[in-house]
Formats: C-alpha cells, structure tokens, sequence
C-alpha cells in the first residue's frame, strides 16, 4: 500500500548523512507507488565525498592492519543481520522480487560477502624468493600489498545490495576508501547499509554513498574525478565503454562486469526433467533480469519438440504476483521503461519471424499491478542465429530455443556472440562436459547447474561482458596494489 509519510533518502558523506537540494523519486515497480525521495548529488558533493575518502586513507583507518580491518567488516555482517528483515522490505519495495528471494540469495549473500573477503584478506599469502647474487650473499624478494587508495564503486538494479557488498567487502578488506554509487532504481538497501556501516564503527570517510543517475550527474562526476583512483563497475556494456573514455587519460584502474547474452546447452544424453528445471531457472530467475541468465538456448534435435513442449508447460505455471504472496515464482521488471524496453523486443521477435510459444504480452490482474512493470515469461523458437532478439541482451524473461545437430556446430553457435559471460552445459557425458567447457569463449561454465557460485572463484567475462576478474583473490589483486621489496643480505 502506498506510505502517507514518504521518507528522504540522503547521502552519507564523511560520517554524516547529508541532503542535497534535487532529489528523484523512488518508485515501486509492483504497482507504482512512492516509495521516497531520494537526493541527487552534484559535481560539489561529489567532490566533498571523494576528499573525505582521501584524508581518510591517512586517519585513523590507514593505521589499521588487515586483521582490525576484517574484524569491522564482521561487524556489518552482524549489523546485517541484525536488521535482516529492513533489508529484505527494501530490496522488495525497491525490485518487487519475490520475498523469498530477497531472503534467501540478495540479503544472505550480502552477508556472506563481508565474511568471505574478511577471511580472504586475513589469510591472503604473498610471494618470497630467495634471489642468488654474484657475491654469494644473495637476496629476498617478497610482496606486500597495498591500498590501492580511493575507489569508486558503481553498481547495478538487479542485485543491488548483493553486488554492492560484492565490491564494498573486498575493497574495505584491502585498506581502501570508498566511493559508492547505487542505482537510482534501487537506492534503498544502499542507505541501509551505509546505516549500519555507520554503526559499526567504521572511521568517518572510508565508506560514502552518494544517490544519483549516470551521465550529466553523479556517475558521470565520479568516474571524472581526479581524486579517484580505481572504478568498479557493473552495469550495461554501453555504459562501461563510456566510463572507459573517461577515465582513460587518468590511466586508472578498471574492472567491469557489463552484459550477457548467455547460452544453455542440452545434449541429447542430458537429464531431461534436471535440464528443463534448470533452463527454467536460468531463463526466468528474477525475471530474466540477472547478467547470467540463459537468453539462448539450444537443444538437441532429437529432443528439440519435448524439450520446448515440457519448458512451455513448467513456464506457463510459473506464479507472477505481489512479492510476499505465497508461492510467487516471479515479479515485475525493475521499471516502467524496462517493461517498455521489453515489450518492444516482443514486438520485434513477431517482426523476425518467431514462434511465441508462450508469453509474449503484459498480463492483466485487476488490482493495483497493472500500474506495475509485470510481463509474461516468454519462450519463442524459429529465430536465425542473427536475429536481433537472439543476438541482443534484452535483460528480461525470454529466452529463444533453437536446435543444434553437431557438438562441433553448437560451440561455433554458442561463440558466435559478441559476449562471453556465461554457459550452462547439460550432459551426462564427463568427457563431453570437459572438452565442450574449454571451448565455449565464456569467463564462466557451469555443467549440470546454474548460478552455483564460490566466491573464492573468479567471475568475469570477455568481450561485450566485461574486463577483468573478481572473486578471490583476483578481487584482491585488483583491490590492491602489489609491490616488491628487494633486500639484499
């Protein structure tokens, strides 16, 4: 139901949570209600923001070492879970996920996060060499890590508190300051987190929130800014190549974590009823809208008809509804404008000749949804290869099935991509498995499963999906500055 007191969302900046004159509204995609006003930052805040990172690297929070430094982030753990049902009410009120979700993936790995870098940091080893000399004597060569210093922080709608906390932790692990950046479609979670950042303890200055959009505002006047000096970003590829740009005369350090265009694979010899279950799962979770879901899908020919004849029956059962009804398989689409981005590849996949085999439309409820972002999961078939729906990241629930006759010709299919994030394999053949996994031009394989994550592995893509790799400690190398020390005995 819609608040009659709209609450203000404010930056916090320096230990201190700070209002700014503009501000935007944060609406609900279940059925459009206000859910705050949220307070944009200008160039002038931002700037504030990034010279509070900046001293603070040389506070209180540059005399810590690593072990005090996971200590506090075990205190926002805690902290998380302490208010663990505000942060799910948010990520709900801001997404329109269904509950569950928000508590079983989005708010429990926020706090895994924290725990895994924590303990990733404290028992992180370094190189050392013993180096012979002309004189005999000899010499250690050892590594030590360093901040990397103030980083800016960007990150997506669709998981906004996991993929938050999946730079903040790491990046705190390290010794750095933060600059931090949510969605302006999902500034919620974000304020709740730099309150319970606040209460732990953390030194004023090491975490800062700022609320904005992209260009011409608040992201656009971090990635500019001369005090920052790495960008951690997660988002459309469009927009990671544009920060490119900017911070390219700075020569400052980058990790991107942009689009997909993912392929499922099912091999005749697959567990049919597990490989339907999981292409449902990695096609319509969270309403198509995570960077790892499957938008194509291909499937053995002889196996083609009762694959899509079984996927067709499991999706149109799924369950669209409010977020904590009972059962709800799937909510609305982050926004108004997303749903209209995805209505118009319904229309365009008609245009290119498609199957619809389900979906395809805006559903009807009757009651206050229909003000929402709802679509229908949507399956088609008979798309070519270079179809724009098959080629282009639409970020919601669709997914084209098309078959494939050799394992030679579904890989070359599979590569043909100007992405390279993820792919999931469904065979029994071990071998197969194997020799298929080295071949597919993705940063991610996943063989009999989906979205089955260790977050000491790396993840990243290639291409249109991203540069770099996080998770581990590849999240720690690029959060840090490895240096040498040379001694000469």
């Amino acid at each position: 139901m819609p608040k009659q007191n709209i609450p203000l969302i404010r930056h916090y900046i320096d230990g201190e949570f700070v209002a700014s004159a503009g501000t935007f509204p944060d609406t609900c995609p279940v059925d459009g209600h206000l859910v705050a006003n949220v307070c944009e930052a200008d160039a002038a805040l931002v700037d504030r923001a990034v010279q509070a990172a900046r001293r603070a690297l040389q506070g209180p929070w540059g005399q810590l070492d690593v072990q005090q430094r996971a200590a506090l982030l075990h205190r926002i753990a805690d902290g998380i879970e302490a208010r663990f049902d505000a942060f799910v009410a948010a990520e709900v009120e801001d997404t329109g996920r269904p509950e569950h979700q928000a508590r079983t993936l989005d708010v429990a790995r926020a706090v895994t996060n924290l725990r895994t870098f924590a303990d990733l940091a404290k028992t992180a080893g370094n190189e050392l060499y013993e180096t012979p000399t002309a004189d005999g004597a000899g010499a250690l060569n050892y590594t030590v890590r360093k901040p990397v210093g103030v980083v800016g922080i960007i990150s997506p709608w669709n998981l906004p508190l996991l993929l938050l906390t999946w730079k903040v932790a790491p990046a705190l692990a390290c010794g750095n300051t933060v600059v931090a950046k949510p969605s302006e479609e999902t500034p919620a979670s974000a304020a709740l987190l730099a309150e319970v950042i606040h209460q732990a303890g953390v030194p004023h200055g090491v975490f800062n929130l700022l609320h904005g959009f992209g260009g011409g505002s608040t992201g656009e006047f971090l990635t500019r800014h001369d005090g920052i000096d790495a960008i951690t970003f997660t988002g459309e590829s469009r927009t990671g190549s544009t920060i490119m740009r900017a911070v390219a005369d700075g020569v400052k350090e980058i990790s991107f974590e942009l689009g997909g265009k993912n392929a499922a694979v099912v091999f005749a010899d697959a567990d049919f009823d597990a490989a339907v279950a999981g292409v449902l799962r990695s096609s319509f979770t969270n309403a198509g809208q995570v960077c790892l879901c499957s938008e194509r899908v291909f499937v053995a020919r002889p196996i083609f008809d009762a694959f899509v004849a079984a996927l067709k029956a499991r999706t149109q059962a799924l369950k669209l509804g409010h977020p904590g009804d009972d059962g709800v398989d799937m909510g609305p689409l982050i926004s108004r404008g997303h749903r209209d981005k995805v209505e118009s590849y319904f229309r365009l996949a008609v245009e290119e000749g498609a199957t619809v085999v389900c979906g395809g439309k805006v559903p009807v409820f009757g009651d206050a949804r229909d003000d929402g972002a709802y679509v229908m999961p949507t399956i088609w078939t008979g798309l070519p290869d270079s179809a724009r729906c098959v080629t282009e990241e639409i970020f919601g629930p669709v997914c084209h099935i098309a078959p494939f006759d050799s394992e030679e010709e579904v890989i070359a299919r599979v590569n043909d991509s100007a992405y390279g994030l993820a792919c999931a394999l469904w065979t029994t053949n071990l071998t197969r498995a194997h020799r298929v996994a080295r071949q597919v031009r993705v940063g991610l394989t996943w063989v009999n499963t989906w979205y089955l994550r260790d977050l000491r592995t790396p993840f990243g893509g290639v291409g249109l999906s991203g540069l770099g790799r996080e998770g581990g400690r590849h999240s720690l190398d690029f959060y840090s500055e490895v240096a040498n020390i040379c001694i000469k005995l």
